[in-house]
């Protein structure tokens, strides 16, 4: 059997006070390591703020938010994925190109959505 982290027995406040500290880590990491996550932050500083004088309302502001906060998702999700690929052999290998491709892929997906959302919303 796998061995498994001594925190996962953890519960209660300890368990998400825990999963705070890493998830910020993980933001932390993530920032310093990667200029497309940087990039993508920038985008959601001007466009969350954007949001919130050009939504209509508040399911419109949800929507704008979202589909820009999706990016970040993805992005994060890509970065594990590119790093994990990496871990595991820095040599070329056609699965990790495509593991890294497909990761690609979906930010690209999530970025083309923003301006979809946001037209949809602002232009009925």
């Amino acid at each position: 059997m796998a061995e498994e982290s001594p925190f996962k027995g953890q519960t209660g406040f300890r368990r998400v006070w825990n999963a705070l500290h890493y998830s910020l880590a993980g933001l932390r990491a993530v920032y310093a390591a990667e200029d497309a996550f940087r990039q993508e932050v920038l985008l959601a500083a001007l466009l969350i703020p954007l949001a919130f004088f050009l939504a209509p309302g508040g399911i419109a502001l949800a929507l704008m938010v979202g589909s820009v906060v999706f990016v970040l998702i993805v992005e994060l999700l890509n970065s594990a994925i590119e790093a994990t690929v990496d871990r595991v052999s820095l040599d070329w290998h056609p699965l990790a190109k495509r593991a890294k491709d497909v990761g690609s892929a979906a930010v690209l997906l999530a970025l083309l959505g923003v301006p979809f959302v946001w037209a949809c919303v602002l232009l009925g």
